[in-house]
């Protein structure tokens, strides 16, 4: 996968040297408990604490050089120094990630990546089905872990870089070739993909989302426009959804772009029909018409497809193929996923949507394919964004006859008042704090022709509870649920 060592220098980093560079390297580490003799320890300023704090302990592991920023200098100045070599770079978390890439080496010939506040895991996963079927060997990796011709789980939605290019260039070695890759907004700000050679980079959309993270909406924007503005290599295209405002601003300031939307677009929707199990897309691209089959739920799951389609054309393959194999893309799994039916016909689906904005397109999505009555499961986590619960609150009561409020990872607060705070946004909605007891009352009240959202979860296979983790698992309480109330009504 790499070399035994290489010189800094190998790396290809911009910095200010103190010291003299070591002739070579070992390896490179950022926890000094990991670091091992001949490393360049890469001491990154942090949100509480500097990892020069930790350089002291890397040294006495064997560290050789140290990379670090001005500040992470200055604090090991305090300290007395240390008799080792000091990279001192403006951005350091930029060079880590350009040291990572150096350092593995190897990629998948052809990456993309997705960012934006919805939709990105889904079309991380099309994109990689599409490839599959054009007979590439894929993978998609993100919130889900990695799918494809490989699979593993993911700690992080991107994974810091050293991580991230091991897995890379492992991907590489198995003969992985095409990567679709999610860019969450935390990855962007920390420099995460700045060594990821990128053919392609694509936008979905932008509503309110990790406040509690950046520094107000517009620092979130500028965190996901990086993608396109500095990691996107000079040439490549970027792929933007143009429906969405802020994916239209930032269209005009690129060079060389492909745009998905209903309106004034290259990839084109002109029109979509609703079926209870699905939806036939009307779409226009290069001055011909396709007219493509979906057995996917929700009028934004069209936008999904076609920013994935976009993004494979833009890395090379035939439109006309790409369209063709679309129809037998399949849904994602906790992505308006259909998860138990009942014996009366009312259907239960399980979708991430864990913000005002998915949560309100994930709803007025299912609308069309719901004869009876929209009911809705949904609740909002703790230690996060608190401005966003009656936001939540709001957008089901909006758009659902039904309203279960419950628990959804907690964390650290009181579930009761993270609750009361989305309560008081739709009072008459129905609160049961037990998340699992909320699924069987809201199934148990479906009639035919009605349809349940379960929300907020999706994939998650756990309920975050102070710093516990219990299994949970909405798909399987669903089926549980439905197993158990179709067994009492025989």
């Amino acid at each position: 996968m790499t070399n035994l060592s290489k010189t800094i220098d190998s790396l290809g980093l911009e910095y200010r040297l103190v010291g003299e560079l070591p002739a070579e390297i070992t390896g490179i580490s950022v926890d000094s408990r990991q670091t091992k003799l001949g490393h360049l320890f890469a001491a990154m300023p942090g949100s509480n604490v500097h990892g020069a704090e930790f350089v002291k302990f890397a040294v006495r592991m064997g560290a050789s050089a140290v990379l670090t920023d001005a500040a992470g200098y200055e604090i090991t100045q305090t300290e007395g120094g240390y008799d080792v070599p000091f990279l001192i770079s403006d951005d350091p978390r930029k060079a880590l990630s350009k040291a990572a890439a150096a350092w593995f080496g190897e990629q998948p010939e052809t990456m993309v990546a997705i960012t934006g506040t919805n939709g990105k895991t889904s079309v991380a996963n099309f994109t990689r089905q599409i490839w599959e079927e054009l007979g590439l060997a894929a993978v998609n990796f993100g919130t889900v872990g990695v799918e494809g011709a490989v699979s593993a789980p993911l700690s992080h939605t991107t994974p810091e870089p050293l991580t991230l290019h091991a897995l890379l260039a492992d991907l590489a070695a198995q003969g992985v070739t095409h990567a679709a890759m999610e860019a969450s907004s935390h990855g962007l700000e920390q420099r995460r993909l700045d060594g990821v050679r990128l053919t392609a980079a694509g936008f979905t959309n932008l509503s309110r989302d990790h406040l509690d993270y950046h520094d107000g909406f517009e620092d979130y924007f500028n965190a996901k426009a990086g993608l396109f503005r500095r990691v996107l290599p000079d040439g490549a295209t970027a792929v933007i959804n143009i429906d969405d405002e802020r994916g239209a601003g930032l269209a005009q300031e690129l060079d060389k772009v492909l745009t998905v939307g209903h309106g004034d677009a290259d990839i084109c929707i002109k029109n979509t029909r609703y079926r209870a199990d699905g939806l036939d897309v009307l779409v226009s691209y290069g001055g011909a018409n396709h007219m493509v089959p979906l057995d996917l739920i929700g009028g934004f799951q069209a936008d999904n497809v076609m920013l994935a389609a976009g993004l494979v054309i833009a890395c090379g393959a035939d439109a006309s193929r790409v369209f063709e194999v679309l129809p037998k893309l399949q849904t994602v799994r906790g992505r308006m996923e259909l998860v138990a039916t009942r014996g009366n016909g009312a259907m239960v689906f399980v979708d991430f949507a864990h913000t005002p904005d998915a949560l309100e397109t994930a709803l007025q999505a299912m609308r069309p394919h719901v004869m009876g009555r929209l009911l809705v499961v949904f609740g909002a986590g703790g230690d996060r964004d608190q401005g966003k619960r009656p936001l939540m609150g709001e957008a089901a009561v909006k758009y659902a006859d039904v309203v279960y409020v419950t628990d959804d990872n907690p964390r650290t607060e009181s579930p009761t008042e993270i609750r009361a705070a989305i309560m008081a946004a739709c009072p008459n909605a129905n609160e049961i704090g037990d998340r699992a007891t909320a699924i069987l009352t809201a199934i148990d009240a479906l009639q035919p022709g009605d349809a349940l959202l379960i929300a907020g979860k999706g994939h998650e296979t756990g309920q975050i509870v102070g710093t516990d983790v219990l299994e949970f698992n909405d798909a399987e309480q669903a089926s549980i649920a439905v197993a158990a109330l179709e067994e009492i009504s025989r």
